[in-house]
């Protein structure tokens, strides 16, 4: 097992909801401040290569955890599929081209749950990765993260990069993206129940049907595990990190109304797209050789981000 408090690390993303998780649990095990490195946008342009190779020689990094991303909801990736395609494309084949140049000791890659196939079977094993094409509107994100374990897996065989590669479903917890235009469903919702609230609107609006489930897993629990695999593995395997509770849409909307106390009417806008239909993670390649769990509960998560929205999202 890698003694990561020993070692210099780069969290790309470091400073975003996953990234403050993770730097957090690299501290709890020891790794002195001074030996983590979080990039900034405003130095270093990972989609760039010559930022990244600056980058490495500035940090002189032993290990990369590369969590950086441009993500969003459905409608961001409507939006934006070219953009998503092309900057996590590019900045996970310069991190690790450039990673093999230096000889890094470790690659972390942090996937996305959009890499498994549209009508993957529920629950999701990591050997169906390749069993079809991905939900069309997350597709050039999926297929561009997905194209990194690819390299991975060559770079191990070719060149012989250590690598971990973990998948976390859906994440939620405090301190969130709740920005509308590019948020995930959770914080989404939290937003739109407690404005609704606020305000005494009498409905809010959501998209779809409502039929769709998903899966999610808290932002502490989802560090905890990445950090695992760097610690622990050394092959590119891909190991699903999830919640262990699969909800339907509408009934996760239902819990959120009711943690935030909003008892207005829920309507669905069914001319808005789904997603994937269903969403739920087989964890036993977790238990096995990262030996993690998720430690969260659900309703008592949810509690904890609501109030961190009420107490830090609406000055």
């Amino acid at each position: 097992m890698m003694n990561l408090a020993s070692q210099r690390i780069v969290v790309t993303g470091g400073a975003g909801f996953l990234g403050k998780a993770v730097t957090r649990v690299l501290r709890e095990r020891g790794v002195p401040a001074e030996s983590i490195t979080v990039p900034r946008r405003r130095d270093f342009d990972l989609t760039v290569e010559a930022d990244v190779a600056r980058l490495y020689d500035t940090a002189r990094p032993d290990v990369v955890i590369h969590l950086a991303a441009e993500v969003g909801g459905i409608g961001a990736n409507m939006n934006h599929p070219g953009r998503f395609f092309y900057a996590n494309m590019a900045m996970g084949l310069h991190l690790v081209e450039h990673a093999r140049r230096v000889g890094l000791k470790k690659f972390v890659h942090t996937g996305t749950v959009c890499a498994y196939p549209k009508h993957c079977p529920v629950p999701f094993r990591e050997d169906d990765l390749w069993n079809g094409y991905p939900e069309e509107t997350n597709a050039p994100y999926g297929v561009a993260k997905k194209a990194i374990f690819v390299m991975l897996d060559g770079y191990r065989r070719e060149y012989g990069l250590a690598s971990a590669v973990a998948l976390p479903v859906n994440l939620y917890g405090p301190a969130d993206n709740f920005d509308p235009a590019s948020s995930h469903v959770i914080p989404a919702l939290i937003r739109k129940c407690e404005e609704a609230r606020l305000a005494g609107a009498p409905e809010v609006v959501c998209w779809g049907t409502g039929s769709a489930t998903r899966e999610f897993l808290y932002v502490d629990d989802a560090a905890e595990g990445i950090v695992r695999a760097a610690e622990v593995m050394d092959e590119p395997v891909p190991i699903n990190l999830g919640g262990g509770i699969e909800i339907a849409i509408r009934d996760l909307v239902t819990k959120i109304a009711a943690a935030c106390d909003y008892r207005g009417r829920v309507v669905w806008d069914t001319s808005k797209p789904d997603g994937q239909p269903r969403r739920g993670l087989d964890i036993s390649r977790a238990k096995s050789l990262l030996g993690w769990t998720p430690k969260q509960e659900f309703e008592s998560g949810l509690k904890a981000t609501v109030e961190w929205w009420r107490a830090h999202g609406q000055s």
